[in-house]
């Protein structure tokens, strides 16, 4: 290998307890309920997830070995975010109907 090559790996990510070149992403999402959001899919989380909420933006960062097995962590990751928005969302709408119905 050489040198540039080993430069190049290095930077993609940083290198973990065997000296193996890993990767990491960082997603940042500006959402309404971002405590609420960030909370929900903390549970998914494990020790190279890191998830939590400031001034309405979740923020995960993700560390993975593999460029493969970091595509498909973001992958679950964004999928997963996107259904504890919609749920979210679901909650709002029921409790907006029936607050009506019961002030009416």
């Amino acid at each position: 290998m050489t040198g540039r090559q080993a430069d190049s790996e290095a930077s993609a990510g940083r290198l973990d307890a065997d000296g193996q070149t890993g990767r990491s992403a960082t997603i940042r999402t500006e959402l309404d309920d971002a405590a609420v959001l960030a909370a929900s899919v903390r549970p998914d989380n494990t020790p190279q997830i890191d998830t939590h909420a400031t001034d309405g933006v979740v923020e995960t960062t993700v560390e993975r070995g593999t460029t493969g097995g970091l595509r498909t962590t973001v992958d679950d990751y964004v999928v997963n975010l996107a259904v504890a928005q919609e749920v979210v969302q679901a909650a709002k709408r029921f409790d907006a109907d029936h607050t009506d119905e019961t002030q009416s």
